[in-house]
């Protein structure tokens, strides 16, 4: 092994890697190769992992100078400051690059020793039209892969080519555990292969939905972004690492115990097998992703740039309790489950200063994410006729970030953003085109009406859109903690709302 970083965990030169993971970004490799690299510590032969990075080989060529050993640095809050543990993990083998050789990535996937492939490549990256929805085939990625199947470019593209390779070599198929925040993320990534396989052939499709299983998981843990002061922190410890992953001492992986192939003794690192996921994801992606959005979107309209510093702001508490409190009467308790208990868990955990996690970073792809954390609650509670005032907020201030008179300053990331700004597309990336501000009528109505969000013929859901727009109005011209004091969304007393149209005076 060349480089710096050595590891004398077990004797990785005798594993052969049974778990494939395709996205070994930051989160991968602080969750789910830390769990294989525990039960590989117990003496276990099965859990090692090769990963495929579908475009990026920054990873890759990070992690190569040290064999692909990195450290695991957990940061958490102390009596007297900080306290920090440093860990070598050693589960990661090696990354292939598929957009520069999808033919080793295929031959990877395709290895009959390799049972199990994880996937977290994020809600965009399943190329659907809305998060956990069908296959959009106007992805030029997923339009690729159609002409081209011997070559793909999509997740599901890939995934489907080495499991025809598979059966053609009389392998049987691995298991597909999708580690992303999706609700019914197995039954996400079944939807975008199965529905790839049938504009291949019905035959393929069918084939797959008999012998390929796609179990669904909960994961969690807070993963920020890698920054130099913690490069150089380890530097003056000694270590030193070009890739290492900073996280909070938390963590959990709850697994539907579905892998017909066999799978690593993810038991023995403490992953929760279950029958059924189901409450676990709501809970999670209603609760604690919901918090985090509302906190990111809060925040940086206050002028924070971390999600710590959002929670320390009385305001911002005070409304993100206040959302969770509308929340948690439409989430179902997995068994032995607090809500209450968990929330405060939650915001405890944001809170946490030693770690530093960007109110911009978790701001980024609302237009995927809210779908599946807030817009089922919303409809919960229209459901049953009670007021959805927070949530309304929650979205009004992401339509702000997105496209309010701070945009450009703000350049939230959205990877699908399609607002049209005065009749000019908006950037896939950042604020609207120019500097300009949209009306805040405007803007809300082209968000809330993105694929995923809400029904334009439902009568219930366009009243709780008017409330969104009422909301955004006063997010236009009113600071953010002012509008999150106001009951109704319309400031009193106050004037109409002056939009900024063409580039900013200096």
């Amino acid at each position: 092994m060349t480089g710096t970083t050595s590891f004398s965990g077990y004797d990785r030169a005798s594993l052969t890697p049974t778990v494939v993971h395709i996205g070994p970004g930051n989160f991968h490799r602080a969750h789910q190769a830390v769990y294989c690299d525990t039960v590989l510590r117990t003496g276990a032969r099965s859990g090692a992992v090769w990963a495929i990075s579908l475009r990026s080989a920054k990873v890759r060529d990070a992690l190569a100078c040290a064999g692909f050993v990195y450290h695991l640095v957990e940061r958490a809050q102390a009596p007297d400051g900080e306290s920090q543990g440093v860990r070598p993990i050693g589960a990661l083998l090696g990354v292939d690059v598929a957009a520069q050789n999808v033919e080793r990535a295929l031959a990877r996937l395709a290895d009959p020793a390799v049972t199990v492939a994880t996937v977290t490549v994020t809600e965009h990256g399943y190329c659907a039209v809305h998060p956990a929805g069908p296959l959009d085939p106007t992805r030029a990625e997923v339009a690729h892969d159609l002409r081209h199947p011997g070559s793909p470019r999509s997740l599901p593209g890939l995934l489907l080519e080495a499991l025809v390779r598979r059966r053609a070599a009389g392998v049987a198929p691995f298991t597909v555990a999708s580690c992303d925040n999706l609700p019914s993320n197995g039954l996400a990534a079944s939807r975008v292969v199965l529905d790839l396989a049938e504009c291949r052939d019905p035959r393929l499709a069918e084939w797959v939905r008999s012998n390929v299983a796609f179990p669904s998981s909960m994961v969690d843990r807070m993963v920020p972004a890698t920054t130099d002061d913690e490069l150089a922190g380890l530097r003056r410890a000694g270590i030193t690492d070009h890739l290492p992953v900073v996280t909070e001492p938390f963590s959990q992986w709850v697994l539907e115990d579905v892998f017909p192939a066999g799978r690593p003794q993810w038991e023995r690192a403490g992953v929760e097998l279950v029958s059924d996921v189901g409450l676990h994801e709501q809970a999670k992606l209603r609760i604690l992703n919901a918090a985090h959005s509302a906190l990111a979107y809060w925040g940086l309209l206050a002028g924070h740039r971390l999600i710590w510093q959002a929670v320390a702001d009385p305001a911002l508490l005070a409304a993100t309790r206040d959302l969770l409190a509308e929340i948690l009467p439409t989430v179902a308790a997995p068994p032995g489950w607090d809500l209450p208990a968990y929330a405060e868990q939650v915001l405890r955990r944001f809170a946490n200063s030693a770690l530093p996690y960007t109110t911009a970073k978790v701001a980024e792809d609302g237009s995927q994410k809210l779908p599946v954390r807030i817009v089922p609650t919303v409809r919960a509670l229209l459901a049953t006729g009670a007021p959805a005032t927070h949530s309304a907020q929650l979205l009004a201030a992401w339509a702000a970030c997105l496209a309010g008179p701070r945009a450009g300053d703000l350049a939230v990331r959205d990877a699908v953003m399609r607002l049209a700004a005065h009749g000019r597309s908006a950037p896939t990336s950042g604020g609207p085109a120019n500097g300009t501000t949209m009306p805040p009528d405007f803007a809300v109505d082209r968000l809330m009406n993105l694929p995923g969000f809400f029904d334009p013929a439902d009568p219930r859901e366009q009243d709780f859109v008017k409330q969104v727009r009422r909301r955004a109005a006063t997010l236009w011209i009113s600071d953010i903690r002012i509008a999150l004091a106001l009951r109704d969304g319309n400031p009193a007393d106050s004037p109409g709302p002056t939009y900024i149209v063409g580039p900013r005076a200096c």
